[in-house]
């Protein structure tokens, strides 16, 4: 009877370590594009291509490797990529969302944790049988230092992914101080997939939690599973970065978003408020803060400052409100019966189906053909 050397689980481990492989050789051959996120994407997946390939040595009895190889240098190369997963992903996510990041000497500190603990690993001179608690007769291993290995090489990707979280959220937050208009759909995904990542590594930390007080079965139950989860993430970034990661918008560096100091001027309130209830520039599809403080001739930090300060909103909450108000004046219009919806939130400065009727509902409390319906009785009850 043969012997088989991986089982179902050993393959998906293969599968994500070599998808991951062709999968970075295929993102070095695509063209070249305005925002360089394509080497940190391609860091990335070298990372889990070689933390996949090592667990799989590591844990497989069967797979023979060479004894230098298999118990000293396996467990630097497996918890360096460990370690090493968490910065490639949040500086990725930094990538799509900052204009014009490049690579520069601060960002090695992200490799400091990882340093130290390969450092680590040297010092207490851990070998592969050491990590995974076996005990060989006359040697034992430090259990406290074993514990800690695993605790931070699990923990520290998970403060990396949570990191990512946080950049999206200050991302959309910068995108609605900035524009009248933008397409959720980009950063929809890129958010399922930074949440993914954030549960998925959770989920390893839980297990590794666990495992501290389950059987060794259910330990390895709990981290097969986390296995196939890493393999359907990979293939959902490649799929992410190939669809829609050059569609992200640009925001303004953080050097032109400083905050005007003190209180917004009259003058300046009375010319944004002028601009809007005068002017109607809302009613420009795709409107920004910088083309919005261009036509009413005030630097964007000081338009910025009166939206922010004076009518507390962001500046794109502060544009759709106008809009929704425009088009409630178009709905209750018997005179413009005719319009379809479509009409409506085109004339009022919409260019989304979806964004036209999120921010109507919430405003007004009820969806635009409900609204007309409701306005049109009014008027036709009181004209009896």
């Amino acid at each position: 009877m043969k012997d088989y050397i991986f089982n179902v689980h050993d393959v998906v481990l293969l599968m994500t370590a070599a998808e991951c492989l062709l999968l970075s050789i295929f993102q070095q051959v695509l063209p070249i594009r305005a925002r360089n996120y394509g080497l940190l994407l391609t860091a990335f997946l070298l990372i889990v291509a070689t933390a996949s390939a090592c667990t799989l040595v590591m844990w497989n009895d069967q797979f023979q490797v060479a004894p230098l190889f298999g118990q000293t240098l396996l467990p630097y190369l497996l918890f360096g990529a460990l370690m090493l997963k968490g910065p490639a992903i949040y500086l990725y996510v930094s990538a799509l969302t900052q204009q014009n990041l490049r690579l520069q000497r601060h960002h090695a500190l992200h490799l400091v944790p990882a340093l130290l603990l390969v450092l680590y690993l040297f010092i207490f001179d851990l070998s592969s049988d050491d990590l995974r608690r076996i005990a060989i007769a006359g040697q034992g291993f430090p259990e406290s230092a074993v514990d800690l290995v695993w605790d931070i090489s699990t923990a520290v990707p998970l403060a990396y992914a949570l990191a990512a979280v946080l950049s999206l959220r200050r991302y959309r937050g910068e995108l609605e101080d900035e524009y009248s208009h933008f397409s959720t759909t980009e950063l929809h995904w890129l958010n399922i997939l930074t949440y993914g990542v954030l549960i998925s590594w959770g989920w390893t930390l839980a297990v590794h939690v666990l495992a501290k007080y389950s059987s060794v079965e259910t330990a390895d139950l709990l981290g097969i599973a986390d296995n196939y989860v890493t393999f359907i993430l990979i293939n959902a970034f490649f799929a992410y970065s190939l669809s829609y990661a050059h569609q992200l918008l640009v925001t303004r560096p953080s050097s032109s978003r400083e905050s005007a100091p003190g209180e917004p001027s009259d003058s300046a309130i009375t010319k944004v408020r002028q601009a809007m209830e005068v002017e109607k520039l809302y009613l420009k599809k795709n409107l920004n803060l910088e083309q919005f403080s261009g036509r009413i001739e005030l630097p964007a930090k000081e338009v910025s400052a009166v939206i922010n300060k004076h009518f507390g909103t962001n500046f794109f909450e502060f544009i759709n409100s106008y809009r929704v108000e425009e088009a409630k004046a178009l709905l209750a219009d018997a005179g413009r019966a005719d319009m379809t919806v479509l009409d409506v939130l085109m004339e009022s400065g919409f260019n989304s189906k979806s964004a036209f009727h999120r921010f109507f509902s919430r405003l007004v409390g009820m969806s635009p053909t409900e609204y007309r319906r409701q306005a049109l009785n009014k008027k036709e009850v009181a004209s009896v």
